[in-house]
């Protein structure tokens, strides 16, 4: 399964990662980790990002391994592109002090100090 992808049943966001393990050895790492920016596309995206680069960018090569016209293919990356750069959009300021207070790092009344 893809924990990349694994959305929250109570709100519909997505979930962080908190827990890495090696198999081989048996080493457990906690912490909040999030998905690289590729983990975060759907798994079409993912799927389509990926033959893209195998194809090493030819939209030809695209057109006949997907069986699409070329602006389709277009279509397809610019989408691709519009959701990488949401991925990739930093958090606020505002917003990580938000976080900060809700993981019980900080007390609201340090929130308040750091929005005002």
């Amino acid at each position: 399964m893809d924990f990349s992808q694994v959305e929250c049943s109570g709100c519909g966001q997505a979930m962080k990662i908190q827990r890495l393990r090696c198999d081989d050895c048996n080493v457990n790492v906690e912490g909040n980790f999030d998905a690289s920016a590729l983990a975060r596309l759907s798994i079409e995206g993912q799927v389509f990002a990926t033959a893209f680069l195998r194809t090493h960018g030819s939209i030809k090569k695209m057109e006949a391994l997907f069986e699409i016209s070329y602006p389709t293919v277009k279509n397809r990356l610019n989408a691709i592109v519009k959701e990488l750069d949401r991925a990739m959009d930093a958090p606020s300021v505002n917003s990580q002090i938000l976080d900060r207070l809700a993981r019980g790092e900080i007390s609201v009344d340090d929130a308040m100090e750091e929005l005002s």
